[in-house]
């Protein structure tokens, strides 16, 4: 039966690096993304961008993302939707994916929701400080996102920090494991691939 390995911790805590390195020594791997289930917001713009509250979890369509990894776990593939943070929109076309022995899901807020949580066989939050994952996400947002410098600061101080007080930090307590700075912490890292080769062998 497929493995839900579910992955969190704040905007810039460094969640991708440790999918990466999951990735890289379980490469069968599927990984799905919980920013691929945003509802879409195309009337935002750099000037207006806090109209939309992406840190809520009501921005996320909750419901499709249960269905599809329920399915996921099932063995059965799915219609992934894609979503475009240029635009802020749902892209129009999902893409077919195939269900997989490991399934990693990388998202904000996939502890807030107690189905979400009931699903996953293994619950990962990435801890790193305030100050490091801000510049990580400044840096990200300007280069990747096309968002301008004060646009980035407005949406981390009016919504950003308060999202995440409210929706991410006060569920670290469900995790599973901690993992303090990510997947640059080798002795956590080494901790974290024990346990999925033992929820392999299971």
């Amino acid at each position: 039966m497929p493995k839900i390995i579910g992955i969190t911790g704040g905007s810039g805590s460094g969640k991708s690096t440790v999918v990466r390195r999951i990735k890289e020594s379980y490469p069968e791997s599927l990984l799905v993304q919980m920013d691929n289930y945003y509802k879409s917001a195309p009337f935002i713009n750099n000037s207006n961008i806090t109209a939309f509250n992406f840190d809520h979890p009501d921005a996320f369509d909750m419901d499709l993302l249960i269905e599809n990894l329920e399915d996921l776990k099932a063995g059965k593939s799915i219609m992934m939707p894609q979503y475009d943070f240029v635009t802020h929109r749902r892209k129009d076309d999902p893409i077919r994916v195939d269900s997989s022995e490991i399934i990693i899901l990388d998202g904000l807020m996939i502890f807030y929701d107690k189905r979400i949580r009931d699903l996953c066989d293994l619950k990962l939050f990435v801890d790193t400080p305030a100050d490091i994952r801000f510049i990580r996400r400044l840096k990200r947002d300007i280069s990747e996102r096309g968002r301008t410098l004060e646009s980035v600061i407005e949406q981390y101080t009016n919504v950003v920090r308060p999202g995440h007080y409210n929706f991410v930090e006060p569920y670290k307590e469900f995790a599973d494991l901690i993992i303090p700075e990510g997947g640059y912490n080798e002795k956590a890292m080494q901790v974290l691939f024990s346990f999925v080769s033992s929820l392999i062998r299971s």
